[in-house]
């Protein structure tokens, strides 16, 4: 009989009341001190360990808290900082890190950089394909590694002298290079791997030498497609690293390693994490291929998704590995924890019923221990299994899950759904007809700064301190005050703000039926950006009209065109959590017919632009090339059937997020959305690129400047940057807008920097009219 062990890969950062990120944006305005910051961090960690020794944890892990983003802690970690931030060595290090997490040291007055002047952010992309964002490390072939950060160290120490067995968490060499991008030309990062993995050699040495036994070391790109120079790197590589004497558990996730498994098995490892609900078959091939004195990690609790798990049926996959393995066994979730709420005992306010069928990190912790009793030779039925069990019935068979009409509607849908009546030239020259608008004509991409007031006012309608009449007066109040700043900026596409809305996908989820939502239940976006993801726990249907009065009200105010505003279905199924008793493409096309009578409502209103957001499409991409074209086709069509049922004067927007677009995009132009906007400007118009080699066919707003960051760009660094896309893609198909939407900035920073954008549209207006023909493509 194997000796059960159970382990996390790591756990939500932010605190059961979001301390980090409310301890994040006071340092950032100068509210508190470094010292302040530093003991909210080890206060959470510490809170976080002694947690996860209390939930029968057989080792703790350590590494995986960030302040602001785990790649960013590489980098420092690593000495890797880019040349092109002006560091000298001597500044904190915290302001360091969020200068290249924020684009300047902070607002705080504990900022040492701020003399180097204005750098931009790195660059922000999803990791894999969670809605969590990365910073994404730069390299040239000047880069050069050293062990640069104590902090590792220093958390380490901490939890060994509060008792805890800690396992050690890092991000593996190639994982950490594939991240990154080339910024020179001329060079493959791969090239730096030779001078990196010493470095690694010495933190594990390091980390051996403060008796730490097993340190985690996550590849999770050994689950994509890997060229084969990448996948040859491992077999040198952790032969190198193997030398150091620490323990290595290598941990994979969120896919399946197909023809990478057996090279996994066979490297000089101690231990191997399989993702077994990404890749349950390969659990049991991994059990048969890893050597007998290696630890075989199952990563058997889904750490993605926010429902109970079958313990019948996770059993089931572990009876037969148990009885094969005559090394020892570990326990753990899928993946990090990260993804997931912290707590399932905050939801006091959330329905009984619904609350019973599902688990958040603590409680996922919970279904360990359970499985591990369970496991333990001759004991009697753990009391969580008779739960867990009597649980997931009750799910399957509740009538709330099925309505018989949306299947009807799904069963009985007209061919030629998913088009719009005629081709995009057609519709273009309708639509510059019905609208007049300039050349290079300015927007935004929908939120305008939600200020104190009206998450003040918000607040107040939910604790029923307000009534609704008098939170909706207040709310148009916000409306207007946001049309007539747009319009005093020269804006030529106007939106109404978004002010009564908490979150692009919460807020359409509040007036669907079969979501349900937490109060409590945050998880991290990037930094101090957290979001509540809504519950999908059945079939999907709008019960009314959820933005008319809004856009109606906002385009009342205005003679100039207002953007009716809307999230697409596959951002809400990708921003929420997915019901998993039935296959995703079929939510999404339920969620995709209740938006498209949305869309069609906006219209009849006299709304003639209307924006569907798409920002997770490509985060939804699987990461096996195989898998690719069903979910484009299903995905691609799920936009399509909620855009298409408007008359071609109509003008459908979409916005994508940070993202890699060059790999997929035939199926973005296979949305033909008339205008798409995209976060371009932390690549400098990089990410455009890839458009115009395509030829994209339809408008486009490449993003001119960062809204993540608080630095406002100047006029003349705009004017460059669309200068760089008028050089790629036709000008009369350019649209000028921020790369996102402006909900997080403050209205003094946002109007300077609008201000700037519309001065920007206009000179480049100006040259273009000016400039020989021959000349236009270059400008």
């Amino acid at each position: 009989m194997a000796n059960i062990h159970t382990h996390i890969l790591g756990f939500p950062r932010i605190g059961h009341q979001r301390e980090l990120k409310f301890a994040l944006e006071k340092y950032w305005s100068g509210d508190i001190s470094t010292e302040t910051l530093e003991q909210t961090g080890s206060t959470l960690r510490q809170r976080h360990w002694a947690l996860q020794k209390a939930m029968g944890m057989d080792h703790v892990s350590v590494g995986d808290f960030a302040f602001y983003d785990h790649v960013a802690n590489h980098i420092q970690l690593l000495g890797c900082e880019p040349e092109r931030f002006g560091f000298s060595g001597e500044e904190n290090d915290l302001d360091r890190y969020f200068t290249m997490a924020r684009g300047i040291a902070g607002e705080s007055s504990q900022s040492c950089c701020a003399h180097h002047g204005n750098r931009n952010a790195l660059e922000m992309t999803k990791w894999f394909d969670t809605n969590y964002h990365y910073l994404v490390p730069e390299f040239t072939e000047h880069t050069r590694f050293s062990v640069a950060s104590e902090r590792l160290f220093n958390e380490v120490r901490e939890a060994q002298e509060l008792g805890h067995s800690a396992k050690a968490v890092l991000i593996g060499p190639l994982t950490f290079l594939w991240l990154g991008k080339e910024k020179t030309g001329g060079f493959e990062r791969l090239s730096l791997l030779d001078q990196l993995i010493p470095v690694y050699c010495e933190i594990l040495h390091r980390l051996k030498s403060m008796g730490v036994e097993w340190v985690q070391i996550d590849e999770p790109i050994l689950g994509v497609d890997l060229p084969a120079p990448w996948r040859n790197a491992f077999e040198r590589t952790y032969w190198q690293l193997a030398q150091n004497g620490v323990k290595l558990m290598l941990a994979t996730y969120f896919s399946t390693l197909e023809e990478n498994l057996r090279m996994a098995c066979m490297l000089p490892i101690a231990g191997l994490h399989i993702d077994a609900v990404r890749a349950p078959n390969e659990l049991f091939i991994a059990s048969d291929w890893l050597a007998d004195h290696k630890i075989l990690s199952a990563g058997i609790i889904d750490g993605r998704n926010v429902w109970r798990a079958d313990l019948d049926q996770a059993l089931a996959q572990l009876q037969p590995v148990l009885e094969k393995r005559r090394g020892n066994l570990w326990l753990a979730p899928s993946c990090s924890l990260l993804h997931v709420p912290v707590s399932l005992a905050q939801e006091t306010g959330l329905d009984t019923e619904i609350r019973s069928w599902l688990a958040f990190a603590e409680e996922k912790m919970d279904e360990l221990k359970t499985l591990k009793e369970a496991l333990e030779p001759g004991s009697a039925e753990p009391a969580g299994l008779l739960a867990a069990r009597a649980a997931n019935m009750a799910r399957r068979s509740s009538p709330r899950i099925h309505r018989p009409e949306v299947m009807e509607k799904l069963q009985t849908l007209p061919a030629g759904i998913d088009a719009r009546k005629s081709s995009f030239p057609v519709r273009q020259r309708l639509q510059r007809e019905r609208f007049r608008l300039p050349g290079f004509p300015t927007t935004t991409i929908g939120s305008f700064p939600q200020t104190p007031a009206i998450r003040s006012a918000r607040l107040a309608l939910r604790n029923g301190s307000m009534a609704p009449e008098l939170y909706e007066q207040q709310m148009q109040h916000e409306i207007a005050y946001a049309v007539k700043k747009q319009e005093e900026l020269g804006i030529d596409v106007l939106v109404h703000g978004e002010a009564e809305r908490n979150d692009m996908v919460e807020y359409f989820g509040e007036q669907l039926d079969g979501f349900a939502f937490t109060g409590r239940g945050w998880v991290q976006s990037y930094g101090s950006r957290c979001v509540k993801p809504p519950i999908i726990y059945g079939d999907v249907r709008r019960p009314h009209a959820m933005t008319v009065k809004w856009a109606s009200y906002a385009q009342s105010l205005t003679k100039r065109p207002m953007k009716g505003m809307l999230t697409g279905p596959v951002t809400i199924l990708q921003w929420s959590f997915v019901r998993n008793d039935q296959p995703r493409a079929r939510t999404a096309l339920q969620i995709a017919l209740a938006m498209r009578d949305e869309v069609t409502d906006l219209e009849r209103a006299g709304i003639g632009i209307i924006q569907i957001d798409e920002p997770a499409i490509r985060e939804g991409l699987p990461l096996r090339r195989s898998g690719w074209k069903d979910y484009l086709d299903w995905a691609t069509r799920a936009f399509r059937i909620c855009a298409s049922g408007v008359d071609d004067s109509t003008q459908i927007h979409t916005h994508m997020c940070y993202a890699e677009f060059n790999d997929i995009l035939p199926a973005i132009a296979a949305m033909d959305a008339d205008v798409i906007t995209i976060e371009t400007s932390r690549s400098d118009m990089e990410l455009l690129r890839g458009f115009g080699q395509y030829s994209y066919p339809n408008e486009i707003g490449p993003g001119v400047y960062d809204i993540h960051s608080p630095r406002t760009p100047s006029v003349d660094e705009m004017t460059g940057l669309l200068r760089k896309a008028a050089a790629v893609i036709p000008r009369e198909n350019l649209w000028v807008n921020p790369d996102c939407g402006l909900k997080t900035r403050k209205w003094d920073e946002t109007e300077s920097a609008l201000r700037r954008m519309v001065e920007a549209a206009r000179q480049v207006r100006a040259e273009t009219c000016k400039a020989p023909e021959s000349q236009v493509q270059h400008l």
